[in-house]
């Protein structure tokens, strides 16, 4: 890379960091291609980013963001993840590194929030956003059904005195 591709990277990379949420950093102890490229698909799919960067450039572009406290994690062969939804990152981060031991996870930020391995691994065990939402409209619905419920259950009620008396009118 040449100094003018080295600073349009920066530049990326630190308009990245603005607009994120959250950063993950992992060391690739040997990873082969076709495991980095599986990796990449999943995270991907997760609607994330995973990009080997180098580590003075990726600690330029983190300079005055909320990110900087990740800058001790930035030694060796490091990859950071990204993503504006940041249970779906950790995840695929997490079950591949369970998998590929060549996969090790360093850490990572939420915000301005730093988190070790054990948050990062914890914040892979949250549910994910749809699958709160869809919890939050269950919860909210179900007040609703109960209520119809309620509503419609002296009515129905209603009927069927009215159909039983209209046997036993039928019947005599």
């Amino acid at each position: 890379m040449d100094r003018t591709e080295k600073r349009e990277f920066v530049a990326s990379l630190a308009t990245v960091f603005a607009k994120t949420s959250m950063v993950i950093v992992t060391r690739n102890d040997g990873l082969n291609v076709a495991d980095v490229t599986e990796l990449r698909r999943r995270v991907r799919a997760a609607g994330a980013t995973y990009k080997v960067a180098k580590n003075r450039l990726a600690d330029l572009a983190l300079a005055g963001t909320q990110f900087e406290g990740i800058k001790p994690l930035l030694k060796g062969p490091t990859a950071i993840s990204w993503a504006d939804e940041p249970v779906a990152v950790a995840k695929v981060l997490v079950e591949f590194a369970k998998t590929n031991d060549k996969l090790v996870l360093l850490g990572g930020s939420l915000g301005s929030q730093m988190l070790n391995v054990e948050g990062v691994k914890a914040l892979a065990e949250l549910p994910s956003l749809d699958v709160l939402r869809a919890q939050l409209v269950g919860l909210i619905s179900t007040p609703a059904t109960r209520i119809a419920g309620v509503l419609q259950a002296p009515g129905g009620q209603l009927a069927r005195v009215f159909g039983a008396y209209a046997k036993t009118g039928e019947a005599a």
